[in-house]
């Protein structure tokens, strides 16, 4: 699925990632956590080819390609995709046809908006959405669970092979959680869906159950572990598990 050699990365000027090394397989959830400033949000933007990162070392292969040669779009037509913490409000743009834009692309696909809709309100009614969201513009006006409500709708729709999760359970309430677990445990089970979730808080890994748990530090994975190793970080913090 994803393997990550030696990748050092960072700005023009300054290296934040310091050889990562990383291997996701197929249907595997991985979490990765770190203090602020490791790196970890850093190696999600690098990994979906942020044009304000450039690769300076290292190789990365996702499913047989080497995944550096690809620009963003190439990237989530393999079937990369990122969940944002901040996504952008775009005024003027409904919701309804920005997904069925990404979905006919995606999908290579020309379905029509009715038939469209139709397919976009179970995804929705998954996440507790309400049908008339399909006509608001895209993040505009939406409080934060609102948002990232709609990042895991982005990913239902686009059904990706590998989801990388950057700080999706960041400020949502108990409820919120819930559903945003729901959705990554429901196409998992769907697709097969690999999953790179990033976080700070072990409580989203009650309801999402990961096999691997990695902690990074200035830039690179310094332990790996199971589940465990993330109740660990909560008791202790990150100090034992540095180089």
């Amino acid at each position: 699925m994803l393997s990550v050699k030696g990748l050092k990365a960072g700005t023009v000027d300054k290296v934040i990632l310091n050889g990562v090394d990383l291997e996701i397989g197929d249907g595997q959830v991985h979490v990765l956590m770190g203090p602020n400033g490791s790196g970890k949000s850093t190696l999600a933007q690098v990994l979906m080819g942020h044009p304000s990162y450039e690769v300076k070392e290292g190789n990365v292969v996702f499913n047989d390609e080497n995944l550096l040669e690809n620009d963003t779009t190439e990237r989530a037509l393999q079937g990369l995709f990122l969940s944002f913490q901040y996504p952008s409000e775009v005024e003027g743009v409904t919701i309804s046809s920005y997904l069925r834009l990404i979905y006919n692309k995606s999908h290579n696909e020309n379905v029509s908006p009715a038939a469209f809709r139709k397919i976009l309100r179970e995804k929705m009614d998954l996440l507790g959405m309400k049908e008339d969201m399909m006509n608001r513009y895209l993040n505009d006006g939406f409080s934060g669970g609102e948002k990232k409500r709609m990042e895991m709708l982005q990913m239902l729709v686009l059904e990706p092979k590998l989801a990388i999760l950057d700080e999706v359970d960041s400020g949502l309430d108990i409820d919120a959680l819930r559903v945003v677990a729901k959705a990554v445990n429901s196409l998992k089970e769907k697709t097969g869906l690999s999953v790179f979730l990033i976080t700070h808080y072990t409580r989203i890994l009650k309801h999402i159950d990961p096999d691997y748990v990695h902690v990074m530090q200035d830039g690179v994975v310094t332990k790996s572990g199971s589940r465990e190793l993330a109740h660990e970080l909560e008791e202790k913090g990150y100090a034992p598990f540095g180089d």
